[in-house]
């Protein structure tokens, strides 16, 4: 078997080859996800020791503790003059096996990631409930930290993230930021999201709503005058407002389903779809701007009736995922395979709604 260069090596012939993410995982040799497809870095295999060795030539002693206790582990890793990554290392069949994430030191700009500019007025509330959602992989970091970055630039506020773990690094401009992790700097997301309603915050960033007390929290948060953003791994802006619904007891469900019906805002859930060309994948978004009607739908449950009124919602900043995607076919930016492959109703494509602000896709997303 041939010998496995350094990890700093992997991470470096990654990020050269424009790649998202990094895997190493036992008896497969490394491999990089370069615009959504695997590509191996060597012709050998890894075996269970060089694959577990490689792992932990990035860890700290305290994380490699941390890791022997739980088993798994989320960090951040910084190397200099290659970059910053998320790290994930979990344990399959026996095995140390890892993904690396490469975070970009750029923080784009919502026109640059190719979002609706229905988005960009997201970015002006002064209160209420904003989730970014969609699959592992679908750019929901990015896109928050996108919406960050603007939020920062146009209004003089406090700004407070609560991170597992810290990704992108934001410098403090009109807006004062302050970046809290897990592990680190608190305990843990509830304690830290209840604290920082006690820090003289304008905008609560959540980088994931993953329990009960956390939603809880931050549902108070965005009723008592905050602006909080969240993000949550749902595929759609329906299944988003059921999956906060089901997290709590029956019981409860009815005074949530009020309380959710009141503070939230919007939804942005999004997916990257392969290009046409085949350079890289381009961004199909679904934007769900609450109004009376949608408030409503959420407020008797009716979540069944939500695309309809996101389909002619358009005036006040609603598209669906399936209009986002007939935009990107009619401008032959994807291929017609894939539109039917990532959209809600097949039927739809027999007659594309109109597409609105559909602009060149840039090559941002690898």
């Amino acid at each position: 078997m041939s010998q496995a260069r350094e990890i700093t090596d992997y991470l470096r012939q990654a990020v050269e080859l424009g790649g998202s993410d990094l895997h190493l995982s036992a008896w497969a040799p490394p491999a990089a996800r370069v615009g959504g497809n695997l590509v191996p870095l060597e012709d050998f295999l890894l075996d269970p020791d060089t694959t577990r060795r490689l792992i932990l030539d990035t860890l700290s002693e305290a994380q490699r503790a941390a890791l022997e206790q739980n088993w798994e582990l989320d960090y951040a890793l910084q190397i200099e003059g290659i970059g910053r990554f998320r790290g994930n290392v979990h344990i399959a069949r026996g095995s140390h096996e890892a993904a690396f994430r490469h975070i970009p030191q750029h923080i784009p700009e919502l026109g640059e990631l190719g979002h609706h500019t229905a988005v960009h007025d997201v970015c002006t509330l002064r209160r209420g409930l904003v989730l970014v959602t969609g699959i592992t992989g679908s750019g929901k970091s990015t896109t928050l930290a996108s919406m960050i970055r603007r939020i920062s630039e146009n209004r003089s506020g406090i700004i407070v993230t609560i991170e597992d773990p810290i990704e992108f690094i934001f410098s403090h401009s009109s807006c004062l930021i302050k970046q809290r992790e897990v592990g680190s700097d608190t305990r843990g997301f509830p304690i830290a999201l209840r604290q920082a309603l006690r820090q003289d915050p304008d905008v609560i960033v959540v980088s994931e709503l993953r329990d009960l007390e956390t939603i809880r929290i931050a549902l108070t948060a965005a009723e008592t005058g905050h602006l909080v953003l969240a993000t949550l791994h749902t595929v759609d802006a329906p299944q988003s407002i059921d999956r906060l619904v089901d997290v709590f007891p029956p019981d409860q469900q009815p005074q949530i389903v009020t309380q959710l019906a009141g503070v939230l805002e919007a939804v942005v859930s999004q997916r990257l779809i392969q290009r046409a060309d085949g350079q890289g994948r381009v961004l199909a978004s679904e934007v769900l701007r609450a109004n009376h009607g949608i408030r409503a739908c959420i407020r008797e449950r009716k979540l069944e009736q939500l695309v309809g009124l996101m389909e002619i919602g358009f005036k006040d900043g609603c598209r669906t995922i399936d209009q986002s995607i007939a935009g990107l076919l009619e401008a032959n930016y994807i291929t017609r395979e894939e539109a039917l492959f990532h959209c809600r109703e097949k039927r739809t494509f027999d007659t594309p709604p109109p597409a609105a602000d559909v602009k060149k896709p840039k090559s941002i997303w690898t």
